[in-house]
């Protein structure tokens, strides 16, 4: 699903805006990084892999991923993505999603891209809750979810395949300002 207006953000290296097929190779270009990779489910060998999302990044259907493309203001070049996918419009809730290319880490990008998503999904697409599931090793993404509000609920063990493997993650939620 595209996002109409795309959020703000707070960063001063960064935006946000919609993200493009012409990203594809900028996106595998740090996916296929073992130290990008180790901590997520992506199974990727090569940019092509990546395509089969965009058809449903470019759907107006409901309940369709919404992903962002985290880009350099300078270069317009894509650095990283920030998205929704399990969006659920019957719940109003949607699971976050991110990655970032490691010469960002540990400057503010993250924090930045998805609290600026989690407000939009929020305010305008009227979620009630945000949730965000993590590789139980991914410790730099636990401590990023906490930061922005998120609180750990439990541990999910073999929830998603990890390249072939059963792997444990855990939940972690964020709730609207109303009823949290």
């Amino acid at each position: 699903m595209q996002i109409s207006k795309v959020p703000e953000i707070s960063h001063k290296d960064v935006r946000l805006r919609s993200i493009r097929r012409s990203d594809a190779a900028a996106w595998y270009d740090y996916l296929k990084n073992p130290d990008v990779i180790r901590h997520t489910s992506w199974n990727l060998s090569a940019a092509a892999d990546l395509l089969p999302q965009f058809e449903a990044y470019e759907s107006a259907a409901p309940d369709t991923p919404i992903r962002l493309a985290i880009v350099s203001r300078e270069e317009d070049r894509l650095i990283g993505t920030v998205g929704f996918h399990t969006i659920s419009g019957i719940n109003r809730s949607a699971e976050l999603a991110y990655d970032l290319a490691p010469e960002y880490w540990g400057k503010g990008v993250m924090q930045a891209a998805a609290m600026a998503l989690c407000q939009w999904g929020f305010q305008q697409a009227g979620y009630k809750r945000i949730q965000a599931t993590v590789l139980e090793t991914n410790f730099h993404s636990m401590q990023l979810l906490e930061r922005m509000g998120f609180e750990r609920e439990g541990h999910l063990r073999a929830f998603r395949m990890v390249r072939g493997t059963p792997g444990n993650f855990w939940m972690y939620s964020r709730l609207h300002p109303d009823i949290a």
